[in-house]
């Protein structure tokens, strides 16, 4: 799903407030998409919240120049599939998989919907809530594991944007945890300069208190889609030099997936990394309005909610309508969330991703 940002000169005192509450915290024209059906617009600003000062966190602030999320848009496939719609297909039924799962519905790919289209309209629905035209973005950051080009799909989301200035677009592979480090990625651009029209906001207004981020290689096993591994359809040579050569045609196994495993490593690691974002910002789980999640299964969010002692009131979740869709949950939900008036501006958001790789990670943002 994806998103978007403004322009302004660094050097004027004040901000042009162009822009409404989405998915995104880039100080640049900032463009940040994810892979599937929801975008999230990111613009400049610096840390801050009109709820959360800095002079109320034991964390220094040394960022000039800040970010908040200023816009966010969000796409899906036309196609709906239901438990029982599945259940004439393979031996289950609503119950078992609403119990064990949370979800009820789903939506899938046809052949009249693509990746990029989705993505792109995700995207450009993301501008237009943040008032952005698509010649201000300056990066497109395109998160999910299933591109329609293996070299990338981003730059085809910058074409069907129609930026005339070629701003650079390119892909995160991160699984269900690249929206988190897309998000976390931008910042660093907008922050770190390198762009020279950027949305700058005053410190005290910076909308990414704290974040973190981990991999765990060895986690791979419990979860992971890998290639294939062939035998050659020849054999050359006398030699043994040649030996498998040519290969047959790669291709990718289906995911592969220790559900119990992945379970364990969930909720003891979620909870973790939001604890120590929220110690890092110098925030405690009193300060969040908002816990927001991957997706991935019902159970998970409301046991990482239980050890965190968020309220479910306090807890955003759609998984019923959509199960899970990857780097594409945390910003579905959250466009859903700000369409409806849940989520307004100046509230403080915990969200946090994890997947395969395994990675994962969380940041405390501030929405708007």
């Amino acid at each position: 799903m994806a998103n978007a940002s403004g322009l302004y000169r660094p050097t004027l005192p004040t901000v042009r407030r162009r822009f409404t509450p989405s998915i995104g915290i880039y100080r640049t024209r900032f463009w940040f998409s994810e892979g599937g059906s929801k975008r999230v617009l990111c613009s400049s600003t610096v840390p801050g919240a009109e709820k959360l000062s800095p002079s109320e966190s034991r964390v220094p602030r040394l960022v000039s120049r800040g970010c908040k999320l200023v816009g966010c848009g969000s796409a899906v496939p036309g196609l709906q599939i239901s438990n029982d719609d599945l259940a004439k297909i393979i031996d289950t039924n609503d119950e078992w998989i609403s119990v064990r799962t949370g979800i009820r519905n789903r939506r899938v790919l046809s052949g009249k919907d693509s990746l990029t289209a989705l993505a792109a309209e995700a995207a450009k629905k993301a501008l237009e809530m943040a008032e952005v035209d698509p010649d201000d973005v300056d990066l497109v950051l395109m998160c999910t594991s299933t591109p329609e080009d293996l070299f990338g799909s981003a730059p085809q989301i910058q074409k069907a944007l129609g930026c005339k200035h070629n701003p650079l677009a390119y892909d995160i592979t991160a699984a269900c945890s690249g929206f988190v480090l897309g998000l976390v990625s931008a910042a660093c651009y907008i922050r770190g300069g390198g762009f020279k029209n950027v949305l700058a906001c005053d410190s005290e207004e910076d909308g990414l208190f704290a974040f973190d981020l981990h991999s765990d290689g060895e986690g791979q096993r419990h979860l992971r889609a890998t290639i294939k591994e062939n035998e050659a359809d020849h054999v050359l040579g006398t030699n043994g030099s040649a030996v498998g050569f040519p290969p047959k045609n790669p291709s990718y196994s289906c995911i592969q997936m220790n559900g119990k495993e992945v379970f364990r490593f969930a909720v003891r690691v979620v909870p973790q990394s939001i604890e120590y974002a929220l110690e890092k910002a110098g925030l405690t789980g009193s300060n969040i309005d908002w816990l927001l999640l991957h997706q991935a299964n019902q159970r998970i969010i409301d046991a990482v909610a239980t050890r965190l002692e968020v309220p479910s009131q306090r807890v955003i979740s759609n998984l019923a309508n959509y199960g899970n869709t990857s780097a594409a949950s945390i910003p579905l939900a959250l466009d859903e969330a700000v369409r409806s008036g849940k989520v307004k501006v100046g509230h403080t958001i915990a969200a946090a991703g994890f997947g395969a790789g395994l990675t994962w990670g969380s940041a405390i943002i501030r929405w708007g």
